[in-house]
């Protein structure tokens, strides 16, 4: 009986924790709020808007690109019963690059099923169709498809000549030089493709696929807001400027659900940090504007994309 006081206790104290943080976020929202250059940006055509801002002007080192994590999980586990504990998408990759998404998260396991965690969904081949077809559609646009072996499972067998062979035509080498060139400059190629094997050989120099090394990042298991916002301010401040570095640097919009606090429902728990995105590109502006490069979240919608793409525009225009 003490122990379930207790934990009934921890869970009260937890919840209002996470109130606080909040209300802290909503306070700085008021306080500065989301201007940052650029900030009233809003797409016309969000499918091409590379090419809207004109591939030759572009450098890669200076776009803001909008990504989304766990970025095939829109169908994943059964639908009301353990999708709402694994599902981070709503809508499909094909509809996400639609809408403007440029940076993708794909985890895989053993039989080439995406997987989050032990919950599986459809099979690669499903991703790499979609991605294909977005392609097909458009000329300008450039991606970066990360993939992975999810934590807890084995690598799919030779998967990494599985990716060439399917996406060979459209894949960038591994090069350090492309940080430097301009969308235009990579054309016709459209993929840069990072392979992160759990046990297998990585991507070495000059192969199709690029290695681990190539995408960097932070992450704190927290399922408090503005823990979360100040650790993605943190870690982002440390890195060196986009312009010199040769890595992309990803900072994700997101928060985790905790297993032993009453939310553990990932679209719940993600709406605690989901509407201060503006709020964070315009402490980026102030604070770090030269070091923002892939931006990602949970759920994504259209507000997000024009803000990323709205900071690139101000960066391209000199404005940030």
């Amino acid at each position: 009986m003490d122990q379930i006081a207790s934990e009934i206790r921890s869970l009260v104290e937890h919840v209002k924790e996470v109130k606080s943080e909040e209300k802290i976020l909503e306070d700085l929202q008021q306080k500065s709020g989301n201007q940052f250059p650029d900030s009233d940006y809003h797409l016309q055509d969000r499918k091409n808007w590379m090419n809207g801002l004109n591939p030759q002007r572009i450098p890669i080192n200076k776009i803001i690109w909008p990504g989304t994590h766990d970025s095939a999980t829109n169908e994943i586990g059964i639908p009301g019963i353990t999708r709402p504990f694994a599902q981070c998408q709503s809508l499909s990759i094909y509809d996400q690059l639609v809408l403007g998404t440029r940076v993708i998260d794909i985890r895989v396991q053993e039989d080439r099923r995406v997987c989050h965690g032990i919950l599986l969904s459809y099979s690669i081949d499903i991703v790499i169709n979609d991605i294909k077809k977005f392609l097909s559609e458009t000329t300008s646009e450039i991606i970066i498809l990360e993939i992975r072996t999810e934590f807890g499972h084995q690598d799919p067998p030779e998967f990494d000549k599985y990716l060439i062979d399917q996406l060979s035509e459209f894949l960038i080498h591994q090069d350090d030089q492309v940080f430097e060139k301009t969308v235009a400059e990579l054309l016709p190629k459209r993929i840069i493709c990072v392979w992160k094997p759990s046990k297998s050989p990585p991507p070495n120099s000059g192969d199709p696929l690029w290695s681990s090394a190539y995408l960097k990042d932070n992450w704190i298991d927290s399922d408090l807001p503005w823990t979360k916002f100040q650790s993605n301010m943190k870690y982002l401040g440390e890195q060196p400027p986009a312009s010199t570095r040769k890595f992309f640097y990803r900072v994700e919009n997101t928060v985790t659900p905790q297993a032993n606090n009453p939310d553990v429902f990932v679209k719940s728990v993600t709406f605690r940090i989901h509407p201060y995105a503006r709020l964070f590109i315009s402490q980026c502006s102030k604070d770090c504007r030269d070091r923002l490069q892939i931006f990602s979240t949970d759920f994504i919608d259209e507000d997000f994309v024009d803000a990323c793409v709205g900071f690139t525009f101000a960066k391209l225009e000199g404005n940030a």
